[in-house]
């Protein structure tokens, strides 16, 4: 069969792919055909800068040697092995390597495939654990989770989620969660200062831990920043506040890191910043520099020997993927790690981050951005119709989707969240090219906006 012409692939892209988060009688079609660094070709030729790295998990940019090596390596021994009753050295060491490098107490590793996934093993594990602990809870079947809150699109996860648009429909599938007000910086509640913000919402936390801890067996929450939510950026002390209000009350606190670990915020991992260790820990995305699909769940050492027992008790967590804990994913991820060591790769991330603050500040003052947020190399502009009321545009209108539309054209490759302009390069992106990128993002705001 002879190799599809440009034309031919694009028809078949429309008439037999379903692709995610996208309405298919609007779709057209972009398809990339190779990568090197942080550019992506599509099958015309046309290079992209890749400011979403590739939707979040691309870390040391696309085609990096050491990553393609160790894939290579990893193939001349085994491509795949179940870790149902089985293992393998690749799996093996980086397990190892995960609990030496997470918050202390995290002492075991789960794997799983994506974020979703990972998520979906801290919530059936906390419920399972209330039942076999030292002290059985077996009422506490329930969960606390933020507004607007985004953990992936299984039931469970998307059961602790909370973005209307995407979950509405799937509601008579859930779990019902106890909700509290996002902590967000940009659209505070009415009568709260700044000041006044953290105490504000640790006292709605309180509150619901308070009334309802004896049911409840963990809080959910991404630290720092809530990614699909239109990167909501916390205040600092929320993190660590949650942290007190779990122990105080006996309730487990999930951390979802699947966005903002492996230098996002600027350090390996998010709760790093305010010296927190969750009772799980959810990793994905950048565990394996945006390669292959991986996941893992880690928890302490508590949790882990209430799953322990004779065979006869059913302690076991009766829970698995096929491809979890896959080895050529584990080689990858492996050899990312290495990389953000032999390449200093947190330590060269403070002048971008400097440099994208710079840029954030100028875009601030363009008519119609409400708002601009940065959690180290994680960006982001929310547009508005009114800057002073911070009264939104209708999400019809795709403002955000017009200013990567336009970006597109410059040669930069966008994603939006609804009218939240997204800037999430990999962590090699050049300062040159983070320049272009928000160049680009800042014409594409006044051809958007005008």
């Amino acid at each position: 069969m002879p190799e599809p012409t440009s034309e031919q692939l694009k028809s078949w892209d429309r008439t037999f792919l379903w692709h995610a988060f996208t309405q298919m009688a609007e779709y057209e079609p972009l398809i990339i055909d190779r990568a090197a660094g942080c550019v992506l070709t599509d099958i015309d030729g046309r290079e992209y800068i890749d400011g979403i790295s590739s939707l979040w998990c691309n870390i040391h940019g696309h085609r990096h040697p050491k990553l393609d090596a160790a894939i290579r390596q990893q193939l001349d021994r085994v491509a795949h092995v179940t870790s149902l009753g089985s293992s393998n050295p690749t799996t093996i060491k980086l397990a190892r390597r995960l609990v030496d490098i997470t918050p202390d107490g995290l002492e075991h590793v789960f794997f799983s495939d994506d974020g979703a996934t990972a998520v979906e093993v801290a919530v059936k594990r906390a419920l399972q654990y209330w039942r076999q602990c030292d002290n059985p809870r077996p009422e506490k079947t329930r969960y606390v989770a933020l507004g607007e809150a985004y953990h992936g699109d299984t039931v469970g996860s998307v059961s602790v989620g909370g973005i209307e648009q995407f979950h509405a429909v799937y509601r008579p599938l859930l779990f019902e969660t106890l909700r509290v007000p996002a902590p967000d910086t940009y659209r505070t509640p009415e009568g709260v200062s700044a000041e006044g913000l953290l105490d504000y919402h640790l006292d709605q936390m309180q509150r619901v831990l308070a009334e309802h801890h004896e049911q409840i067996a963990a809080v959910v929450l991404e630290p720092l920043v809530q990614g699909a939510a239109g990167m909501i950026m916390h205040p600092p002390g929320y993190l660590r506040g949650v942290r007190e209000l779990t122990k105080k009350y006996d309730v487990l606190l999930i951390a979802d890191e699947v966005a903002v670990a492996f230098g996002r915020t600027g350090r390996m991992f998010a709760c790093e910043h305010e010296n927190v260790t969750p009772d799980v820990l959810c990793l994905a995305k950048g565990i394996t520099g945006g390669y292959l699909p991986l996941a893992a769940t880690l928890t302490t050492e508590e949790i882990y020997r209430a799953f322990l027992g004779d065979y006869s008790e059913s302690k076991t967590f009766f829970h698995g993927h096929t491809y979890g804990g896959n080895p050529l994913g584990a080689a990858v991820a492996l050899a990312g790690l290495d990389v953000f060591e032999e390449e200093q790769t947190l330590k060269k991330l403070t002048q971008k981050i400097a440099r994208l603050g710079e840029h954030l500040e100028r875009i601030s003052r363009l008519p119609h951005v409400g708002d601009v947020r940065q959690r180290g190399l994680i960006g982001a502009v929310e547009l508005v119709k009114d800057e002073a009321t911070k009264e939104p545009y209708p999400w019809t209108e795709k403002r955000g989707i017009r200013v990567c539309d336009h970006s597109r054209t410059e040669g930069v490759l966008l994603r939006p969240l609804g009218n939240v302009i997204i800037i999430m390069p990999p962590l090699a992106i050049s300062l040159a090219q983070l320049d272009r990128i928000t160049r680009a993002i800042e014409n594409g705001i006044r051809a958007a906006t005008c």
